[in-house]
């Protein structure tokens, strides 16, 4: 039987760049897309993350699991501590968004820049990747640049504009040993950020991708 990945999007604009890494990379996946884009703006307006949040997004996951999932991706990095809440209570293996795209950084040297167009996830992004480079025990700093305006011109469907004001600020990180575009929607804007720097540019939906099958491959008792 076909795998089922259940995605959970906290906004329409990141559904797409994961589809298309699935469609590359597991096309043989069965992919349920679930939508609540009242959790990014709620999110918005709150500078922490609170229990009630991190409730209602567990509940979300919970929809998913309930779905007959095999493994639960969430592509909004908003939500850590809520993400960390339903890796908890589920059984099945729930993915961050970015934790594969923080280890192909880290494997690419010690400064790692980012950009960003959600502000709110800025804070939760690098708790997490603080976390993570203390677990690998490889020393690392993270740099991140947050671009005002290019999610709003995204959401307009303006995705040429949302891509050149990304390239513009990439410069900025140019002598670092790497760039992470820090959101799902971001990763739009690869080529264009490649085109003005020599340095590697991650993005997340692809390493998410690898990762979640890895992940679900090597469950034990999953469905086959």
């Amino acid at each position: 039987m076909t795998c089922r990945i259940v995605l959970l999007h906290a906004t329409p604009v990141a559904m797409q760049p994961i589809q298309t890494a699935f469609a590359e990379r597991w096309p043989e996946a069965e992919i349920v897309n679930l939508l609540d884009d009242g959790l990014s703006i709620d999110r918005a307006r709150e500078p922490d993350l609170s229990e009630a949040m991190i409730e209602r997004f567990v509940s979300f996951g919970r929809y998913g699991h309930h779905m007959g999932a095999d493994g639960i991706l969430v592509t909004c990095s908003a939500f850590g501590p809520a993400i960390d809440r339903l890796i908890e209570v589920l059984p099945i293996p729930v993915l961050k968004p970015n934790e594969a795209m923080f280890q192909a950084a880290i494997e690419q040297g010690q400064r790692i820049g980012m950009i960003a167009t959600f502000k709110p996830a800025v804070g939760t992004m690098t708790d997490e990747f603080n976390e993570f480079v203390a677990r690998c025990a490889r020393p690392a700093t993270l740099t991140t640049i947050v671009v005002d305006d290019a999610i709003d011109l995204l959401r307009k469907g303006d995705v040429e504009a949302h891509n050149r004001l990304i390239a513009a600020c990439a410069p900025e990180l140019a002598g670092y040993d790497s760039i992470m575009l820090a959101h799902f929607s971001t990763s739009r804007a690869a080529a264009a950020v490649r085109n003005v720097v020599d340095v590697p540019v991650l993005t997340a939906p692809d390493a998410a991708v690898d990762r979640m099958r890895a992940m679900v491959e090597s469950t034990p008792g999953r469905r086959s």
